[in-house]
């Protein structure tokens, strides 16, 4: 994810109800492959004398494999006005939703506009999906803002709190207020990474809570929990951890490769995932270094032993997985965005981040999807899963 510290003055304004997000189970999906359609039927259990079968919600209509594939992009856009191009995707259902950075936002007032327009093309009677875009940001404290206000600390200033428990917990009850006062109801925060070194690539910044993991797994949870009972998603990233990147690696510039033992990783760097896991953290940022102990030359988001393996498999994982920036030096040998896409994709990241600042490099993650489905090189059913985990998130328990 690339990052940007400039924060711009804001004049605090009326606040803006929004949507508590949840992680309501959908109903599984049907392919219906020749015309490239699929209807999202009810699927109830069977009755049982003794326990009743749970309530299904209503099911979805027909999606088009375009609006399937929507459902797993996230865009962004350069500038303080949506393009046109965008709002034209987001009320056709071809979209999940919209990242901001400090470059989108001039005032409160200004931002709050904005989420009303996209909000607005969201609700398009054209938009087969009835539900509120996944309006995101990353506020993670300290220089990483894009707004100004709570969280103030950094999350290295919170581990060395006199009482850091109680500062995370103001710090992700700061960031959900802050972002909900503007509409906005995903937080890309909070940085899991357990740093190593005074200065690394986490530590210069202060995004990293401590060097003990223990800490970052009692301090992450305890903003988890606070972020989301005050309405706001929590983002857990960057699994399975950046917490070893020296200072000159960094994802966004190139290639990076972590060559932690297996042992490692469990015991340290997972370790926090583990607490958030517990805490119901509702989506997980994976990282794009490589760890060979895991697969050898593949990005951890791109490497299905990182994904399905680690994260869903031994640590229960069941909500949102959501890719780092698409655009990342460290994808470059992995051809085009499209391509790229579809690589993570298969290794099980159910969204994608498109925040190079152009409409068109999610245009053309979505069609690369698009096609990857109806062509079956994407397999239906782990496709759909992903837009019903996805959808489920934007529509809220």
């Amino acid at each position: 994810m690339r990052l940007s510290f400039t924060v711009i003055g804001l004049a605090a304004v009326i606040a803006a109800a929004a949507l508590g997000l949840g992680a309501a189970r959908l109903p599984t999906a049907a392919a219906a492959r020749g015309s490239h359609v699929v209807t999202v039927a009810d699927e109830s259990a069977s009755p049982s004398a003794t326990v009743a079968a749970p309530a299904e919600p209503a099911p979805l209509p027909a999606l088009t494999a375009r609006q399937l594939a929507g459902q797993r992009i996230i865009y962004s856009y350069t500038g303080l006005t949506p393009p046109a191009s965008l709002l034209s995707l987001i009320s056709h259902g071809e979209a999940a939703g919209v990242i901001f950075f400090a470059g989108n936002i001039a005032s409160r007032a200004q931002l709050r506009a904005v989420v009303r327009k996209l909000q607005h093309a969201d609700q398009s009677p054209d938009n087969p999906v009835r539900a509120p875009l996944l309006l995101m940001t990353d506020q993670e404290g300290g220089q990483v803002r894009r707004l100004t206000g709570a969280p103030r600390l950094s999350e290295k200033q919170i581990g060395l709190a006199a009482h850091p428990g109680a500062a995370a917990t103001a710090a992700g009850k700061g960031a959900a207020l802050n972002l909900r006062d503007v509409g906005l109801n995903v937080n890309l925060a909070p940085v899991l990474d357990v740093y190593r070194k005074a200065g690394d690539f986490i530590d210069r910044y202060g995004r990293s809570y401590s060097r003990r993991a223990a800490a970052v797994s009692e301090l992450g949870a305890d903003f988890i929990a606070a972020q989301q009972a005050a309405g706001v998603a929590a983002t857990a990233k960057h699994f399975p951890g950046l917490g070893a990147a020296t200072r000159a690696q960094d994802t966004d510039a190139g290639p990076v490769t972590l060559r932690l033992s297996s042992a490692t990783l469990r015991a340290v760097d997972e370790l926090p995932y583990k607490a958030a896991v517990a805490k119901g953290v509702k989506l997980v940022m994976v990282s794009w270094a490589v760890y060979p102990s895991l697969k050898p030359g593949r990005p951890a988001g791109l490497a299905r032993a990182a994904v399905k393996g680690e994260l869903r498999g031994r640590l229960a994982f069941t909500g949102v997985t959501i890719t780092d920036a698409l655009g990342a030096g460290a994808l470059r040998s992995f051809g085009t965005i499209g391509h790229r896409a579809e690589l993570a994709a298969g290794a099980g990241m159910d969204l994608i981040l498109c925040s190079g600042g152009s409409v068109l490099q999610g245009e053309h993650a979505m069609s690369a999807l698009s096609h990857s489905y109806a062509d079956g090189v994407l397999g239906a059913a782990a496709f759909e899963a992903s837009v019903q985990r996805v959808v489920a998130l934007r529509t809220g328990p």
